[in-house]
């Protein structure tokens, strides 16, 4: 199962796809999307994401009636409603999460004990974050970010999407109130043409040297 695209060109071939051949994924193949994707990092290793793994074109069309009826939606093979939960501050969560790690050998006692003091104090002080969902879901994007470049290392294409009412999207998918949606990500084959690569700045336009504002070159 090795990829067949390096990642280099993965990058930059990966577009947002707004239309999609109906050619399934195959299972070992989004499995080991899922896989990769979720080795993305978190903080504390809490790993607040949550993903639901639409396949079955009922529960596409449910999706696609709270996403503005976005034809991707029923197009893509699967979708997946991507969500964080905020569940991750509580204790008995922190406590799977430092036994994860012991079993891994990379939790002693001692760094349990700092873990345990670090998330409190985090959760307590949130320094760089106003609300926990704020920070919940700075998590889940990075994974959704690893997710969509394993995805084009594998040849599959993806459109992630901010278009959709999330207490229309929770209700039909049974989503507890302490998870949020942070987007939804169809993944699949790209119907032909691609969308036209839009360009990026430059590294210099959007990059400064020691202070914001600064010039840097490389």
């Amino acid at each position: 199962m090795e990829p067949s695209i390096n990642l280099r060109h993965a990058i930059e071939q990966r577009r947002a796809v707004r239309s999609f051949e109906p050619t399934l994924i195959p299972s070992v193949i989004l499995s080991e999307i899922l896989r990769l994707g979720m080795r993305s990092p978190s903080a504390f290793n809490l790993q607040p994401w949550r993903f639901i793994i639409l396949r079955n074109l009922d529960s596409k069309e449910k999706l696609q009636a709270c996403a503005f009826n976005q034809k991707q939606v029923t197009e893509a093979p699967v979708v997946l409603i991507c969500c964080s939960d905020r569940r991750v501050a509580e204790p008995d969560y922190i406590e799977s999460v430092i036994q994860l790690g012991r079993d891994q050998d990379a939790i002693n006692d001692t760094y349990a004990d700092h873990i345990r003091t670090a998330i409190s104090n985090t959760f307590e002080k949130h320094p760089s974050f106003e609300g926990i969902e704020a920070w919940t879901n700075r998590q889940a994007m990075l994974a959704v970010a690893h997710i969509m470049i394993v995805a084009q290392a594998y040849g599959v294409d993806s459109c992630p999407m901010e278009g959709f009412i999330a207490s229309e999207v929770k209700a039909e998918f049974n989503i507890p109130k302490e998870v949020d949606v942070c987007c939804l990500l169809a993944l699949g084959y790209a119907a032909k043409p691609f969308k036209k690569y839009g360009g990026r700045f430059s590294v210099e336009q959007v990059c400064y040297a020691e202070s914001y504002g600064k010039d840097w070159k490389s």
